[in-house]
Order: C-alpha cells, then sequence, then structure tokens
C-alpha cells in the first residue's frame, strides 16, 4: 500500500480522459486535496441540491471595495468553509492579498496541515472581485469602464 493512498484520490477536475488508455484521469494525494479546496470555494452554497450546504459564500464579496474589513471578512469565510467541507486538512492561516497591478483580483492563500500525515502545505486561490468584462475597481467601487 502506497504510504499517501488515505489522503484520498479521485477524478481530475474538469474530467479529462486518457488518449492513450481512454480512462479517467486521476489525481492523489496533495493534488486532490488542492483540487478539493479549489472546488469548495468556487462552489456557491446551496448550488448542489443534495447537498445544500456544501460550498463558500466568496460571491457575497463581489464588487466590494477592497479595505482591510473585506480582507477579513474572506479570511474567517474561507477559514469557515474549509473546517466544514474539507475534513482531510487543518487551516493553520488564511492570507487574503491584495495585487496593485491588478486591482480586481484578490489572492488567498491557505496554509494548512493535512492531520493523517501531520505535513504542512500551502494553496494559492485566485479570486475576482469583478465578475463582469467592462468593470474595474474605482474609488466608488466596481464601475464601468
Amino acid at each position: 500500500m502506497e504510504n499517501n493512498q488515505f489522503l484520498g484520490r479521485g477524478w481530475q477536475f474538469p474530467p479529462e480522459f486518457s488518449s492513450a488508455n481512454h480512462q479517467v484521469m486521476m489525481n492523489e494525494s496533495e493534488a486532490n486535496i488542492n483540487q478539493s479546496i479549489n472546488l469548495v470555494l468556487q462552489t456557491y452554497r446551496g448550488e448542489r441540491s443534495l447537498l445544500p450546504d456544501f460550498g463558500s459564500d466568496l460571491h457575497h464579496f463581489l464588487f466590494r471595495n477592497r479595505d482591510a474589513t473585506l480582507k477579513d471578512e474572506i479570511a474567517l469565510s474561507v477559514r469557515q468553509t474549509l473546517l466544514h467541507d474539507e475534513p482531510r486538512i487543518h487551516v493553520d492561516q488564511v492570507e487574503v492579498l491584495y495585487l496593485a497591478e491588478v486591482d480586481e483580483l484578490v489572492v488567498i492563500q491557505v496554509d494548512y496541515t493535512i492531520r493523517k500525515t501531520n505535513t504542512r502545505h500551502n494553496h494559492v486561490f485566485p479570486f475576482s472581485l469583478l465578475e463582469g468584462t467592462n468593470l474595474t475597481v474605482g474609488s466608488n467601487g466596481a464601475e464601468p469602464r
């Protein structure tokens, strides 16, 4: 038995198929956990009818002004979401960074420990505050270009 097999193995998402043997591409271990973090954070809470509590509330932060309060709210939301939906990890720290080059982009860095192996890892999740393509962030929040 491989050492990291108990960390999980699952389909690559979005599903891909091998051209050589026509089988579903799989991922495992840390890659499976990182993919799970992405899926949890990209899924709106209530989006899945059979798992209505699965997912995050990051969409509530769209079109908000970038300030310290928003950073704290995003960090708390991510921490609580991962505590609820990803039991294989312990979230050590969530850091929210604003990029000067791209006003609408927020980088969420999650430092976590895998419970079964007690190993530390980090995962970077880019999050756009603007869903529209012709919007910019100005002093009054989201504005048309």
